[in-house]
């Protein structure tokens, strides 16, 4: 599982350093390769070990090519999916045009979601942010799903 949040730099070719606490993982599970893709919900991207990628891609491909709410997700997330291999310093190069679609500049943020990352431009990740915690001191705890209520933490 990929945890935590951490502040990244991009370097002037586009490229960030992968963590030294992910980096292990990767090579183990995916020989240090991952794919990106954009997230159709927020301006971030989406980074999964390959084998990870492999089962949504799957997926999505399964999905009905007549139904338009199908194809859009499927045109947007494999369209935009990349491979990537981390070269032996734990660099990723970002392809420019996932970098333009999530406003990457200089400073980001790797943020560990379980089976994957997300990565956001950091003046917009603390833009989001700042309006999830907002939304949760107001939320009713009915509106809540009964998956999350039943959480013990």
């Amino acid at each position: 599982m990929f945890r935590g949040i951490n502040g990244i730099n991009i370097d002037a070719k586009g490229r960030i350093v992968m963590p030294t606490r992910y980096r292990d993982r990767l090579q183990e599970e995916s020989s240090g390769r991952v794919v990106m893709t954009i997230d159709t919900d927020e301006r971030c991207l989406l980074l999964y070990p390959i084998q990870a990628w492999e089962v949504i891609e799957n997926k999505l491909a399964e999905l009905p090519s007549f139904n338009p709410q199908a194809r859009r997700i499927q045109r947007l997330l494999i369209g935009h999916a990349t491979e990537i291999e981390l070269d032996n310093n734990g660099r990723i190069l970002l392809p420019s045009i996932l970098r333009d679609y999530a406003g990457l500049q200089k400073e980001a943020m790797l943020i560990g979601q379980g089976k994957k990352f997300e990565l956001w431009d950091e003046a917009h990740w603390q833009e989001r942010r700042g309006a999830w915690l907002a939304e949760e001191a107001i939320v009713n705890s009915d509106m809540l799903p009964d998956e999350v209520k039943s959480l013990s933490l």
